[in-house]
């Protein structure tokens, strides 16, 4: 048995340039680090962060967090067995005492869950992603990479907040990246044809100026001509994250697409959402809808055809909302987002739950990202079959792409099946 001696913390940069925590695990036969991810569109439902407020950061601060990582979580869980990931887990939520971690902040409690599984697997000499996997791990994911970008991770432009593309066309993974370079670099010669700098967002996407959502659209179709593929379902495909609630009204309950000079009530937006996989080879569609409108949601499942409906702001990576979307059939697919449980064993239950009922995991980054390639350990552990990363521009993107092209090598770099969802 190798037990926990001392836990570390301390405050560093996300990607965004904005505090996050880092904890560091140590035992006898080694130790571990993780660094907690943030996002900038959160659900209001997922697991809370906690940062200082004041002045310093400008209240983006995680010095109460770093505390009490080494006050109260570290006295938690030293002297437990590192391996005993669940119990550790247990253990920190009970130090917690929230449902949603917002005593001690989800980024502190998962800053320690994170750095125990990263130790055991380097006290066993094993791979992250061979000591995640209940028996044998899965294969590589299929990527759903972000080309172009909009909403909250712009800053501005269209609604719209991820135009991604899906190489269903290719066999593995080396195939599929590729594709995704020679389609990204297109998109990146018509905007810079137009007289635009290629200026990109939080994730690596590109966000020109542009005048509506439709534009977007043909842009992306554009540049997948150009570089040499057919914009289908069967070979190079579309994916959206509509990121609705952040747009939407919630007092005149309409949504406000200000781009295209409308304002939409729940059918409005339903038709809309239908009308782009009508006229585009999309096959998978995120938060097409405000995050509590359920009966919204179950309409939409019920006239989506052949297209993914996957929550994220919807299912905020929380077992009782899955279970709700899987009883009344309002989501084909849950975002599953380390950040947004709060522990690695309340995210693994959430794809193990998911898998069970049929529905597909789609394991994804956050826009304030970090070095940290655990997403992707996690994704083949749990053969969770899709990966959102962002794009492949920047490093806290591509460590986890660059992950998996060493996980490929070991384990062979073969895709799920293209007719999967995606």
């Amino acid at each position: 048995m190798t037990t926990i001696e001392a836990i570390d913390a301390w405050e560093v940069l996300d990607s965004r340039g904005n505090p996050t925590v880092r904890a560091r695990v140590h035992t006898p036969d080694g130790s571990g680090t993780f660094t907690v991810p943030a996002g900038a569109s959160t659900g209001s439902h997922e697991a809370v962060e906690v940062r200082d407020g004041g002045d310093r950061f400008g209240g983006l601060g995680v010095t109460e967090a770093v505390e009490a990582v080494e006050a109260e979580l570290e006295p938690a869980v030293v002297g437990r067995n590192v391996t005993e990931q669940a119990a550790i887990d247990e253990a920190l939520l009970e130090a917690d005492g929230t449902e949603d971690l917002s005593r001690l902040g989800a980024n502190a409690v998962l800053g320690v869950s994170g750095a125990v599984a990263r130790t055991a697997a380097a006290v066993r000499d094993e791979p992250l992603y061979t000591y995640l996997a209940p028996e044998e791990p899965g294969a590589i994911p299929r990527p759903m990479v972000n080309i172009l970008s909009g909403g909250l991770h712009a800053h501005g432009g269209v609604e719209i907040q991820d135009f991604l593309v899906v190489p269903r066309g290719a066999d593995t993974y080396e195939e599929a990246i590729e594709t995704v370079w020679t389609v990204r670099r297109a998109v990146r010669d018509r905007i810079e044809e137009r007289g635009v700098r290629p200026l990109v967002a939080d994730e690596g996407g590109f966000s020109p100026p542009m005048e509506g959502i439709e534009e977007a659209f043909e842009l992306l179709r554009a540049g997948i001509l150009d570089a040499g593929f057919e914009p289908a379902t069967d070979d190079v495909a579309f994916a959206v994250d509509v990121a609705a609630t952040h747009f939407y009204d919630e007092d005149a309950e309409r949504y406000r697409l200000e781009t295209d000079g409308v304002s939409l009530d729940r059918e409005g937006m339903i038709d809309r959402v239908l009308g782009w996989t009508e006229s585009y080879p999309i096959v998978s569609i995120e938060d097409p809808l405000f995050e509590d409108d359920w009966a919204g949601w179950r309409k939409l499942a019920g006239r989506l055809d052949g297209v993914q409906l996957l929550g994220d702001d919807f299912l905020v990576t929380d077992r009782d909302r899955l279970g709700r979307a899987i009883e009344s059939g309002a989501a084909s697919a849950v975002l599953v987002k380390m950040n947004q449980a709060g522990t690695i064993t309340r995210t693994l239950g959430v794809i193990e739950r998911a898998q069970e009922a049929g529905l597909s995991p789609v394991v994804s980054a956050r826009s304030g990202e970090t070095c940290d390639s655990t997403m992707a350990d996690l994704a083949v552990a749990r053969g969770a079959g899709q990966l959102k990363v962002g794009s492949l521009a920047r490093s806290e993107r591509l460590v986890k792409y660059n992950r998996l092209f060493e996980i490929a090598d070991e384990l062979g770099p073969t895709l799920p099946n293209a007719s999967d969802p995606v």
